[in-house]
């Protein structure tokens, strides 16, 4: 992003973070942000109930920011699956995670579901039921979960377009998205 910091892009004149933040509050989801500490997106959440969890190693990867968050459903809501949505993926809404979420019901909630694109790759939401939310507690590195996803029947529920996929890493990225969808800062 060449200095900029892609959460805190806005969209019609919110921050990406507080925008997906809201979208999972809207869903009716309860919402963790893993985040560094002292991290300046925490003040894009300001007013919202959003619980803040502090990923001491964050320049680890993916894999620490999940860790953190499990480790936060893991003790205080262990029974609850965890539902991962990423920031900087601007194209998931209200429906989209409700959409998810309701498979996830529909296959009793034992099972892994997510979210893909209309060509079957894998995004976001993950919906992780709660027999492996400790697992995730163990991932290291740049993992986002594959390694626990391995062996694992997941199913998947087919988005439209490329919303559950499409991230935005840099400002081309952010301008050809702006361009397509017509949501401006």
């Amino acid at each position: 992003m060449r200095g900029r910091d892609k959460l805190l892009e806005t969209i019609e004149g919110k921050p990406l973070l507080r925008r997906q933040a809201e979208a999972a509050l809207a869903s009716g989801c309860r919402v963790i942000v893993a985040l560094p500490p002292g991290s300046p997106r925490q003040a894009a959440l300001d007013d919202l109930s959003a619980t803040i969890v502090t990923v001491r190693d964050a320049a680890e990867g993916m894999g620490a920011t999940l860790r953190t968050a499990a480790l936060f459903v893991a003790r205080h809501a262990p029974d609850q699956a965890m539902v991962v949505l990423l920031p900087d993926v601007p194209g998931i809404g209200p429906f989209d995670i409700k959409t998810v979420v309701a498979r996830f019901d529909a296959e009793g909630g034992d099972t892994p579901v997510r979210a893909t694109d209309t060509t079957g790759r894998p995004g976001t939401p993950l919906i992780v039921p709660p027999r492996l939310v400790p697992r995730f507690t163990e991932l290291t590195g740049d993992d986002g979960g594959r390694s626990v996803l391995k062996g694992e029947t997941v199913v998947t529920v087919a988005l439209s377009g490329d919303r559950a996929t499409r991230d935005l890493d840099t400002p081309e990225d952010w301008e050809a998205w702006r361009r397509e969808t017509g949501l401006g800062a």
